[in-house]
């Protein structure tokens, strides 16, 4: 059970998890606040609010992530859905306007916690740099600007497909399934 509303986000674990069953939780009221300092604390949330919706054995999955650019001290990092406000593309450009620092890295953590209270934590790291103009069509957020170390192309001319394999969330969730002993 996947504490969030982000349908991209399940499909993205979903593919990167094929043989698990990942739903997204449909719980009464609203999410809490993700105001922990790091990105596992805001995962740890997520799953902690999740547990008491999530039916007998199934785990509660919380999941954080976002995007450090270095000319930007590692910001916006764990406040990058409030910081992008609907335009994470456009926001990113206009702040590294003028910067030859492109250095960044998009980073992931994924709590998992157990009806016994087992707790399980992931985390996956993608390190690249932001390019000067959008390009590609595929995945989200800031996928159209970042291009990862050893490409030429952003995660979104890349495809969906290679970001099923690579990406820091994909990173995180073949580490999650090495822990679940799968």
């Amino acid at each position: 059970m996947l504490a969030s509303g982000n349908p991209h986000k399940l499909g993205e674990l979903r593919r990167a998890l094929p043989t698990a069953e990942i739903d997204l939780l449909e719980a009464p009221g609203a999410a809490p606040p993700e105001d922990g300092a790091t990105y596992e604390d805001n995962a740890r949330i997520k799953a902690r609010w999740a547990r008491p919706h999530a039916a007998g054995a199934a785990w509660a999955v919380g999941e954080d992530s976002g995007i450090e650019a270095a000319a930007l001290d590692g910001r916006p990092g764990v406040h990058t859905a409030r910081w992008a406000a609907g335009d994470p593309v456009g926001r990113m450009l206009q702040a590294l306007a003028g910067r030859e620092e492109r250095s960044a890295r998009y980073v992931c953590a994924i709590v998992a916690l157990a009806a016994d209270g087992t707790v399980l934590v992931a985390r996956g790291i993608l390190d690249g740099t932001i390019a000067r103009a959008a390009a590609g069509a595929a995945g989200f957020g800031f996928d159209p600007v970042f291009v990862p170390h050893g490409e030429t192309r952003t995660v979104a001319e890349l495809g969906n497909d290679w970001k099923r394999r690579h990406s820091h969330r994909a990173r995180a969730a073949a580490e999650l399934a090495v822990l679940l002993g799968g």
